[in-house]
């Protein structure tokens, strides 16, 4: 099983590289190659099996915006592509060039360079956002609910989700599109992302660092542990395509927490004293983006096709304390 990953150094990147050494395995066959493509060139943990069956490496530092710069890597045929690579939302709302560039062109020539390979049973495993939802909503979405997106990082993403649809129906591609809820807690540090706040007040706190909350604590979230988007990416690469029936996007099955919640949440497991080190410091901009993402949805699909979700919000924070313990 050859596995190409694109955007393999950043968070979801290094975690899924991580998963996939650690089974050895997807879709029931062995992992003998990993491609990691990303601008700069990802790190590659130790493998703890075997050398003999350990998978075969190549990292790729390279731009894929640029025309051109896929081509050697699918000349290799992957089995299965991990498309993660992305410029984040408040980063593709800035620049406007850079975010369709990235997160659409380089998209299309992914596609197109599967298509004029005849990678037809290549299976391409995109990660989405809630972001292609927003405007006047329902209370509660489903997958079938409109995209008007109110974003131009929302907008890139629906109009990828499209295309590997259509591709995908055409026979030309064996598309996943998985939607993400907002990833809380991500280790680190923040990023350019509208929702790196939601980690921040947070991680930050429990790290006896201050941090800003920008938006208002009535605001509602959809979000979901880094561990289970792992487990959902990997899953989507096992489902097969014709589970998926006429559409090939599926919103993953989050948990909806208000901010408050989320601050309560840090002051059980923190106490007051991480509580105090959270300023509210309100941010138009950021607070018009996030804003305007839905925060309920109905996940049966999802469900019915194998993804989980958090139990509960609880047990996000909890996770993420394990994990940060020695």
């Amino acid at each position: 099983m050859h596995i190409l990953i694109t955007g393999a150094a950043g968070f979801l990147g290094q975690r899924l590289i991580q998963a996939l050494m650690a089974r050895d395995e997807l879709a029931g066959k062995a992992l003998t190659r990993l491609t990691l493509v990303d601008q700069v060139t990802a790190s590659v943990p130790d493998s703890s099996g075997p050398e003999s069956n350990a998978p075969k490496i190549h990292t790729h530092a390279v731009d894929i915006s640029v025309p051109g710069s896929l081509d050697a890597i699918l000349d290799s045929r992957p089995d299965v592509i991990f498309h993660l690579a992305a410029v984040v939302s408040s980063a593709a709302e800035a620049d406007l060039d850079l975010g369709w560039s990235v997160n659409f062109g380089a998209t299309c020539a992914l596609v197109e360079g599967c298509r004029s390979r005849k990678l037809s049973t290549t299976r391409l495993i995109m990660a989405s956002s809630v972001a292609v939802y927003g405007g006047a909503l329902p209370p509660v979405l489903d997958d079938m609910t409109a995209l008007t997106p109110q974003s131009s990082y929302g907008t890139q993403k629906a109009m990828c989700e499209l295309m590997i649809n259509d591709y995908s129906r055409r026979g030309l591609i064996d598309g996943r599109v998985l939607r993400l809820p907002t990833i809380v807690i991500r280790p680190g540090r923040p990023n350019a992302a509208a929702s790196s706040f939601a980690s921040s007040i947070l991680r930050e706190p429990f790290n006896g660092e201050e941090a800003i909350c920008p938006v208002p604590t009535d605001l509602n979230l959809f979000v979901m542990s880094p561990g289970r988007v792992i487990d959902a990416l990997i899953h989507g690469a096992e489902v097969p395509g014709a589970d998926f029936g006429l559409s090939r996007s599926v919103m993953l099955p989050g948990i909806t927490v208000s901010v408050a919640g989320m601050l309560e949440n840090l002051r059980e497991h923190g106490g007051d004293q991480a509580l105090a080190l959270v300023r509210h410091e309100p941010d138009p901009r950021i607070t018009a983006i996030v804003s305007s993402w839905p925060a309920a949805f109905d996940a049966r699909r999802a469900r019915d096709l194998g993804f989980s979700g958090d139990t509960s919000f609880s047990d996000i924070v909890d996770a993420f304390l394990n994990e940060r313990s020695p």
